[in-house]
């Protein structure tokens, strides 16, 4: 579940939207009455008129721009900063697009969601890093996936699975958890776990070395199995500057694991990160 969903739901309608409350009379009943009466029936009372509240929309968008501070590739020990743009729209509670790509979910019950998603996987260029030259690119590709999750109270347990269509050909699922609850009306923080396993593939290509590799590029040869490749934490905080515009930063660390930790491609086992965006709600 999104920050942004999480916003609309944990504060006050005030902070970000305002809610409508209707009351009128039923037509049908009037209609009814009139035919008795054999007079016109009268107009029902127009509550919205009164109220000076605009109805309540079911979707939401968010336009920003922002940066992120990260390792130039993953398992680089140098760093870069990538400037972000940012759209993120919501419709219902079925209907997300972010720029991690789209996700529908058809169904929840009592705290629980199945999803589907489309995104994409980045892959990687050899020219990002002295590191990887002679290891060839990795093509960027298409993504599809499932997600199951439960929510209570703030706190959401999640599995994915998602699966790369041509590129790198990866699968990888992720487990974990998140906690976000307002500590004002205008401030979010928020925390969370999660373990990244991936297949052989996935390995192969970003953390294994073949023999024509190695004779690129000087690194030793290195087959990369499946398993765990990474276990990531991160803290985040947003804050909503007015009814409209907000600033969100993130903090997170990444450790990897098994094959990938030993893969001599990797200079650097911890992967931290950061990043700021300011958006405007509509």
């Amino acid at each position: 579940m999104s920050f942004i969903q999480r916003t609309d739901r944990r504060l006050p309608a005030s902070a970000l939207y305002v809610t409508l409350v209707l009351a009128g009379t039923g037509t049908s009943t009037l209609a009814a009455d009139a035919g008795l009466s054999g007079q016109a029936p009268e107009a029902p009372f127009d509550q919205e008129r009164f109220n000076g509240e605009e109805p309540r929309r079911n979707w939401s968008l968010v336009l920003g721009a922002g940066a992120i501070y990260e390792p130039e590739y993953e398992g680089g020990d140098e760093f870069k900063v990538q400037p972000i743009p940012v759209v993120i729209f919501t419709y219902g509670e079925w209907l997300e697009i972010d720029p991690r790509g789209v996700m529908i979910t058809p169904f929840r019950h009592n705290g629980f969601a199945l999803a589907a998603k489309i995104g994409y996987e980045g892959g990687r260029d050899e020219d990002d890093a002295d590191r990887l030259k002679g290891l060839g690119d990795i093509d960027f590709a298409a993504t599809v996936g499932a997600r199951a999750s439960y929510d209570w109270n703030g706190l959401e347990l999640y599995a994915s699975i998602d699966q790369t269509i041509d590129g790198s050909e990866s699968l990888i699922g992720t487990f974990g958890a998140e906690y976000q609850a307002p500590v004002t009306e205008r401030l979010i923080l928020g925390a969370g776990v999660e373990a990244v396993v991936a297949n052989d593939k996935h390995m192969e290509a970003y953390f294994g070395v073949d023999a024509k590799q190695s004779a690129r590029s000087g690194l030793d040869e290195y087959k990369a199995e499946a398993g765990l490749k990474r276990v990531n934490a991160s803290a985040s905080a947003t804050y909503l500057l007015s009814e409209n515009w907000l600033v969100r930063g993130e903090a997170s660390l990444g450790i990897l694991t098994g094959d990938a930790a030993d893969s001599p491609i990797v200079e650097e086992k911890l992967q931290p990160s950061a990043s700021l965006f300011v958006g405007y709600k509509f």
